[in-house]
């Protein structure tokens, strides 16, 4: 439980620093001052007043773009992580229940799909489809269903055989019904486990892929872009690199206890 509130009340801070990050953030996050450049942070020897991470190589202060960089982070983890979890869940329900050829069909649509290194695909599908912020939510979705529809066609396999699900057949109801009021709400505990994991890794992929200038405009706040001009800078501005990967780790460990938080508290049989 204590984790569960933990991970919890560190991603509602997160979202509200996202939200409101106009209100909050301390500077400009584009604004540039190359006489305030490398400015350590405020525990350090020579730090400026209202710079309390510092300043980048350009003169822009590192808090304010953490802040704006989880934006994009929430935002890359609610849609691209939500998008594969409606794709992924409804293809794995439609398999686990009706079997025959439409569960040969996902299964061997799942198996291709699988055998591509998902972080060089997304990488490649980002560059086909152009960079920017929607691209990397659809590659991410495109690529990560797989998750969901492998354990969602299993779970929805063991529920079709309870007898609840025999009943509602017995009584009458369409196949699409039972699976809609009987099936999918005895699922979804597990659906909502696996998107808070699938999150993290929606993050991640993020950070990669800015990392390596193939998310939102190199100009725009990223943790993925502060960590790849950190590492340039380590010798010189250590904290430059330190802030967002803290922020980075700090995110998908919530993300990840989270759903184990989860996972304990709506399947008794796993606490």
């Amino acid at each position: 439980m204590a984790r569960l509130w933990l991970s919890g009340g560190w991603l509602v801070l997160l979202a509200l620093a996202a939200i409101f990050a106009p209100l909050i953030a301390p500077h400009d996050p584009l604004a540039q001052d190359l006489f305030l450049e490398k400015l350590p942070p405020f525990w350090m020897e020579g730090a400026e007043p209202g710079y309390y991470l510092g300043t980048d190589s350009l003169g822009r202060d590192v808090l304010s773009r953490l802040i704006y960089g989880a934006r994009v982070a929430l935002i890359v983890a609610v849609l691209a992580g939500g998008s594969a979890a409606i794709l992924g869940s409804v293809l794995g329900l439609l398999a686990g229940y009706l079997g025959g050829w439409t569960d040969r069909a996902v299964g061997r649509l799942i198996d291709i799909w699988m055998s591509f290194p998902p972080v060089l695909f997304a990488i490649l599908l980002v560059a086909v489809l152009g960079t920017g912020l929607s691209s990397v939510i659809i590659a991410i979705a495109v690529i990560d269903w797989t998750r969901f529809a492998r354990v969602v066609r299993a779970e929805t396999m063991a529920q079709s055989r309870m007898d609840y699900v025999a009943s509602a057949t017995v009584v009458g109801r369409s196949p699409l019904g039972t699976l809609w009021h009987e099936v999918v709400p005895n699922v979804l505990p597990t659906i909502l486990v696996l998107l808070s994991l699938e999150m993290g890794i929606t993050v991640i992929v993020e950070a990669i892929l800015s990392f390596v200038n193939l998310s939102v405009s190199s100009d725009d706040p990223t943790w993925g872009g502060m960590i790849a001009e950190g590492r340039t800078q380590i010798h010189f501005a250590l904290w430059i690199l330190v802030g967002p990967m803290v922020a980075l780790f700090l995110t998908v460990l919530a993300f990840s206890q989270f759903g184990e938080g989860l996972k304990d508290r709506l399947d008794p049989a796993a606490s």
